[in-house]
Protein backbone atom coordinates (compact mmCIF):
# COMPACT_ATOMS: atom_id res chain seq x y z
CA UNK A 1 0.00 0.00 0.00
CA UNK A 2 1.61 3.60 -1.14
CA UNK A 3 0.84 5.76 1.82
CA UNK A 4 1.11 9.70 1.79
CA UNK A 5 3.03 10.15 4.72
CA UNK A 6 5.55 8.06 2.75
CA UNK A 7 5.83 9.82 -0.21
CA UNK A 8 5.98 12.95 1.42
CA UNK A 9 8.77 11.65 3.45
CA UNK A 10 10.59 10.75 0.21
CA UNK A 11 10.47 14.19 -1.34
CA UNK A 12 7.73 17.18 -2.44
CA UNK A 13 4.05 15.65 -3.73
CA UNK A 14 1.64 17.35 -5.84
CA UNK A 15 -2.34 15.98 -6.08
CA UNK A 16 -5.02 16.48 -7.37
CA UNK A 17 -9.06 16.57 -6.06
CA UNK A 18 -12.27 14.72 -7.57
CA UNK A 19 -15.96 15.02 -6.58
CA UNK A 20 -18.50 11.98 -6.61
CA UNK A 21 -20.36 12.30 -10.13
CA UNK A 22 -24.12 12.64 -9.63
CA UNK A 23 -25.63 11.80 -13.35
CA UNK A 24 -24.25 9.75 -16.04
CA UNK A 25 -22.74 12.86 -17.87
CA UNK A 26 -20.37 14.02 -14.70
CA UNK A 27 -19.76 10.56 -14.35
CA UNK A 28 -18.22 10.32 -18.37
CA UNK A 29 -16.74 13.55 -17.60
CA UNK A 30 -15.01 12.70 -14.57
CA UNK A 31 -13.31 9.42 -16.16
CA UNK A 32 -12.29 11.71 -19.24
CA UNK A 33 -10.64 13.80 -16.52
CA UNK A 34 -9.18 10.73 -15.32
CA UNK A 35 -8.00 9.68 -18.58
CA UNK A 36 -5.89 13.02 -18.95
CA UNK A 37 -4.32 13.54 -16.03
CA UNK A 38 -3.19 9.76 -15.51
CA UNK A 39 -0.41 10.53 -17.33
CA UNK A 40 0.96 13.62 -15.44
CA UNK A 41 1.62 10.78 -12.47
CA UNK A 42 0.12 13.21 -9.50
CA UNK A 43 1.81 11.48 -6.28
CA UNK A 44 -1.79 11.09 -5.01
CA UNK A 45 -5.75 11.97 -5.88
CA UNK A 46 -8.21 12.81 -3.09
CA UNK A 47 -11.96 12.17 -2.88
CA UNK A 48 -14.42 14.42 -1.19
CA UNK A 49 -17.24 13.01 1.04
CA UNK A 50 -20.70 14.78 1.79
CA UNK A 51 -20.88 16.04 5.14
CA UNK A 52 -23.52 13.75 7.12
CA UNK A 53 -22.89 11.16 4.16
CA UNK A 54 -24.66 12.21 1.30
CA UNK A 55 -21.89 10.64 -0.72
CA UNK A 56 -21.28 8.10 1.42
CA UNK A 57 -21.41 5.13 -0.89
CA UNK A 58 -20.39 6.81 -4.10
CA UNK A 59 -17.29 8.28 -2.42
CA UNK A 60 -16.41 4.69 -1.49
CA UNK A 61 -16.73 3.46 -4.92
CA UNK A 62 -15.11 6.31 -6.40
CA UNK A 63 -11.99 5.67 -4.30
CA UNK A 64 -11.73 1.80 -4.99
CA UNK A 65 -12.46 2.33 -8.17
CA UNK A 66 -9.26 4.33 -8.61
CA UNK A 67 -7.23 2.22 -6.60
CA UNK A 68 -8.24 -1.29 -8.49
CA UNK A 69 -8.70 0.74 -12.39
CA UNK A 70 -6.03 3.16 -12.33
CA UNK A 71 -2.42 3.99 -11.24
CA UNK A 72 -2.98 6.19 -9.59
CA UNK A 73 -2.68 6.67 -5.17
CA UNK A 74 -6.41 7.56 -3.59
CA UNK A 75 -7.23 9.26 -0.55
CA UNK A 76 -10.73 9.27 1.39
CA UNK A 77 -11.79 12.26 2.79
CA UNK A 78 -14.35 11.30 5.49
CA UNK A 79 -16.80 13.51 7.65
CA UNK A 80 -17.44 12.75 11.19
CA UNK A 81 -20.19 14.76 11.75
CA UNK A 82 -23.99 13.38 11.55
CA UNK A 83 -21.91 10.05 12.02
CA UNK A 84 -22.27 7.74 14.93
CA UNK A 85 -18.91 6.41 16.16
CA UNK A 86 -19.99 2.74 14.94
CA UNK A 87 -20.79 4.26 11.48
CA UNK A 88 -17.64 5.49 11.25
CA UNK A 89 -15.88 2.51 12.09
CA UNK A 90 -17.76 0.87 9.63
CA UNK A 91 -16.50 2.89 6.90
CA UNK A 92 -12.88 2.65 7.91
CA UNK A 93 -13.16 -0.75 8.57
CA UNK A 94 -14.40 -1.35 4.94
CA UNK A 95 -11.45 1.36 3.43
CA UNK A 96 -9.08 -0.84 5.32
CA UNK A 97 -9.99 -3.94 3.62
CA UNK A 98 -10.31 -2.86 0.45
CA UNK A 99 -6.58 -1.66 0.88
CA UNK A 100 -7.20 1.89 1.09
CA UNK A 101 -4.17 3.40 2.71
CA UNK A 102 -5.33 7.39 3.07
CA UNK A 103 -7.57 9.10 4.59
CA UNK A 104 -8.57 12.99 5.22
CA UNK A 105 -10.51 13.36 8.82
CA UNK A 106 -12.96 16.21 8.44
CA UNK A 107 -15.14 17.36 10.66
CA UNK A 108 -17.83 18.29 8.11
CA UNK A 109 -20.97 20.70 8.32
CA UNK A 110 -24.02 18.49 6.99
CA UNK A 111 -26.55 20.51 5.11
CA UNK A 112 -28.99 22.24 7.54
CA UNK A 113 -31.52 20.66 5.74
CA UNK A 114 -30.48 17.26 6.48
CA UNK A 115 -31.71 18.02 10.02
CA UNK A 116 -29.04 15.40 11.18
CA UNK A 117 -28.35 14.85 14.68
CA UNK A 118 -24.12 16.38 15.53
CA UNK A 119 -22.53 12.91 15.30
CA UNK A 120 -20.69 10.95 18.06
CA UNK A 121 -17.24 12.58 16.98
CA UNK A 122 -17.16 16.94 17.69
CA UNK A 123 -13.77 17.37 15.87
CA UNK A 124 -11.46 15.81 13.16
CA UNK A 125 -8.82 15.16 15.77
CA UNK A 126 -11.14 12.42 17.45
CA UNK A 127 -12.18 10.62 13.95
CA UNK A 128 -7.83 10.75 13.22
CA UNK A 129 -7.65 8.45 16.74
CA UNK A 130 -10.48 6.66 15.81
CA UNK A 131 -8.81 5.71 12.45
CA UNK A 132 -5.76 4.63 14.09
CA UNK A 133 -7.27 2.29 15.97
CA UNK A 134 -8.94 0.87 13.14
CA UNK A 135 -6.10 0.21 10.79
CA UNK A 136 -2.31 1.76 9.55
CA UNK A 137 -3.99 4.55 7.59
CA UNK A 138 -1.46 7.78 6.55
CA UNK A 139 -4.01 10.36 7.84
CA UNK A 140 -4.07 14.00 6.45
CA UNK A 141 -6.36 17.33 8.21
CA UNK A 142 -7.54 20.47 6.97
CA UNK A 143 -6.00 23.72 6.99
CA UNK A 144 -7.21 26.92 6.40
CA UNK A 145 -4.23 29.82 5.38
CA UNK A 146 -6.68 32.66 6.34
CA UNK A 147 -8.52 30.73 9.18
CA UNK A 148 -11.22 28.77 9.55
CA UNK A 149 -14.62 30.74 8.84
CA UNK A 150 -15.97 29.28 11.89
CA UNK A 151 -13.07 29.89 14.41
CA UNK A 152 -13.39 33.11 16.56
CA UNK A 153 -9.78 34.03 15.62
CA UNK A 154 -6.71 33.38 13.94
CA UNK A 155 -4.62 32.74 16.96
CA UNK A 156 -7.43 30.14 18.06
CA UNK A 157 -7.45 28.49 14.63
CA UNK A 158 -3.83 27.92 14.63
CA UNK A 159 -4.60 25.73 18.07
CA UNK A 160 -7.00 23.62 17.45
CA UNK A 161 -4.39 23.08 13.88
CA UNK A 162 -1.91 22.20 15.32
CA UNK A 163 -3.37 19.63 17.70
CA UNK A 164 -4.64 17.94 15.08
CA UNK A 165 -1.36 17.86 13.36
CA UNK A 166 -0.37 16.19 16.64
CA UNK A 167 -2.25 13.29 16.00
CA UNK A 168 -2.46 13.91 11.92
CA UNK A 169 0.55 13.01 9.38
CA UNK A 170 -0.33 16.15 7.34
CA UNK A 171 -2.71 18.68 6.38
CA UNK A 172 -3.87 20.03 3.35
CA UNK A 173 -5.05 23.58 2.61
CA UNK A 174 -8.32 25.50 1.79
CA UNK A 175 -7.40 27.14 -1.82
CA UNK A 176 -6.16 30.82 -1.33
CA UNK A 177 -4.64 33.34 -3.56
CA UNK A 178 -1.80 34.65 -1.90
CA UNK A 179 1.67 33.22 -0.74
CA UNK A 180 1.92 35.46 2.31
CA UNK A 181 -1.13 33.54 3.78
CA UNK A 182 0.59 30.24 3.03
CA UNK A 183 4.13 31.26 4.83
CA UNK A 184 2.05 32.73 7.87
CA UNK A 185 -0.04 29.11 8.17
CA UNK A 186 3.84 27.57 8.00
CA UNK A 187 5.67 30.36 10.38
CA UNK A 188 2.86 30.51 13.23
CA UNK A 189 2.49 26.45 13.47
CA UNK A 190 6.24 26.37 13.74
CA UNK A 191 5.66 28.85 16.67
CA UNK A 192 3.57 25.77 18.25
CA UNK A 193 5.86 23.58 17.68
CA UNK A 194 3.95 21.89 14.91
CA UNK A 195 6.37 20.82 11.54
CA UNK A 196 3.81 18.36 9.59
CA UNK A 197 3.87 18.84 5.97
CA UNK A 198 1.47 21.34 4.98
CA UNK A 199 0.23 20.93 1.10
CA UNK A 200 -1.05 24.33 -0.80
CA UNK A 201 -4.39 23.96 -2.12
CA UNK A 202 -4.80 25.83 -5.43
CA UNK A 203 -7.67 26.61 -7.38
CA UNK A 204 -7.25 28.46 -10.75
CA UNK A 205 -9.92 31.30 -11.45
CA UNK A 206 -12.13 29.89 -14.73
CA UNK A 207 -15.39 31.04 -13.62
CA UNK A 208 -15.50 34.31 -11.63
CA UNK A 209 -19.04 33.91 -9.98
CA UNK A 210 -18.04 30.23 -8.71
CA UNK A 211 -14.61 30.89 -7.57
CA UNK A 212 -15.79 34.07 -5.71
CA UNK A 213 -18.92 31.51 -4.33
CA UNK A 214 -16.23 29.33 -3.37
CA UNK A 215 -14.07 32.12 -1.55
CA UNK A 216 -17.21 33.60 0.37
CA UNK A 217 -18.60 30.14 1.84
CA UNK A 218 -14.27 29.09 2.66
CA UNK A 219 -13.42 32.34 4.40
CA UNK A 220 -10.42 32.73 1.52
CA UNK A 221 -10.27 36.61 0.86
CA UNK A 222 -10.56 37.14 -3.18
CA UNK A 223 -7.62 40.03 -3.47
CA UNK A 224 -9.26 43.09 -4.69
CA UNK A 225 -6.41 43.69 -7.23
CA UNK A 226 -7.07 40.15 -8.87
CA UNK A 227 -11.02 41.07 -8.52
CA UNK A 228 -10.36 43.63 -10.71
CA UNK A 229 -8.40 42.79 -13.22
CA UNK A 230 -10.80 39.45 -13.79
CA UNK A 231 -14.26 41.84 -13.82
CA UNK A 232 -12.47 43.89 -16.42
CA UNK A 233 -12.88 40.90 -18.68
CA UNK A 234 -16.06 39.46 -17.36
CA UNK A 235 -17.67 38.99 -20.52
CA UNK A 236 -14.53 36.82 -21.63
CA UNK A 237 -14.74 33.88 -20.43
CA UNK A 238 -11.17 32.43 -22.39
CA UNK A 239 -9.72 35.70 -21.04
CA UNK A 240 -11.01 34.80 -17.55
CA UNK A 241 -9.45 31.49 -17.63
CA UNK A 242 -6.54 32.60 -18.95
CA UNK A 243 -5.82 35.38 -16.41
CA UNK A 244 -6.52 32.68 -13.57
CA UNK A 245 -3.44 29.87 -14.87
CA UNK A 246 -1.31 33.23 -15.28
CA UNK A 247 -1.83 33.99 -11.42
CA UNK A 248 -2.16 30.33 -10.05
CA UNK A 249 1.00 29.23 -12.13
CA UNK A 250 2.61 32.26 -10.24
CA UNK A 251 1.89 31.25 -6.96
CA UNK A 252 2.65 27.46 -7.45
CA UNK A 253 5.89 28.88 -8.22
CA UNK A 254 6.56 31.06 -5.60
CA UNK A 255 5.44 28.51 -3.25
CA UNK A 256 7.78 25.97 -4.39
CA UNK A 257 10.76 28.41 -4.00
CA UNK A 258 9.32 29.32 -0.73
CA UNK A 259 9.79 24.97 -0.10
CA UNK A 260 6.24 24.14 -0.04
CA UNK A 261 6.00 20.28 -0.08
CA UNK A 262 4.05 20.02 -2.61
CA UNK A 263 0.74 21.53 -4.39
CA UNK A 264 -3.32 19.89 -4.23
CA UNK A 265 -5.17 21.31 -7.41
CA UNK A 266 -8.83 21.58 -6.69
CA UNK A 267 -10.08 20.18 -10.23
CA UNK A 268 -13.26 20.78 -10.06
CA UNK A 269 -13.79 17.68 -11.80
CA UNK A 270 -11.71 18.75 -15.01
CA UNK A 271 -8.24 18.82 -16.55
CA UNK A 272 -8.03 21.47 -18.62
CA UNK A 273 -6.46 24.49 -16.13
CA UNK A 274 -4.70 21.94 -14.14
CA UNK A 275 -2.90 20.89 -17.40
CA UNK A 276 -2.22 24.33 -18.46
CA UNK A 277 -0.59 24.99 -14.74
CA UNK A 278 1.50 22.07 -15.19
CA UNK A 279 2.76 22.89 -18.57
CA UNK A 280 3.61 26.76 -17.60
CA UNK A 281 5.73 25.10 -14.06
CA UNK A 282 7.51 23.22 -16.37
CA UNK A 283 8.10 18.84 -16.34
CA UNK A 284 11.02 19.35 -14.77
CA UNK A 285 9.77 21.20 -11.90
CA UNK A 286 7.70 18.05 -10.79
CA UNK A 287 9.31 14.96 -12.59
CA UNK A 288 10.58 13.81 -9.66
CA UNK A 289 8.39 14.00 -7.55
CA UNK A 290 7.11 11.06 -5.71
CA UNK A 291 4.31 8.76 -6.96
CA UNK A 292 4.01 6.05 -5.63
CA UNK A 293 5.14 2.72 -7.12
CA UNK A 294 2.80 1.60 -10.46
CA UNK A 295 0.59 -1.21 -9.68
CA UNK A 296 -1.00 -3.97 -11.86
CA UNK A 297 -4.46 -3.63 -13.39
Amino acid sequence: MTRILDLLDAGRCFSFEFFPPKTEEAEAQLQQTLVELAPLRPSFVSITYGAGGTTRERTHDLVVGILRSTQMTPMAHLCCAGHTKDELRSILARYRDEGVANILALRGDPPAELHLPPGDLAHAAELVQLAREIGSFSIGVAAHPEGHPASPDLASDRKHLAAKLAVADFAVTQFFFRLEDYLRLVDDLAALGCDRPVIPGIMPVTNLSQVTRFAALSGAEFPADLATRLEAVAENPAEVRRIGVEVASQLCRDLLEAGAPGLHFYTLNRSTATREIFATLGREAVANWPSGPARSR
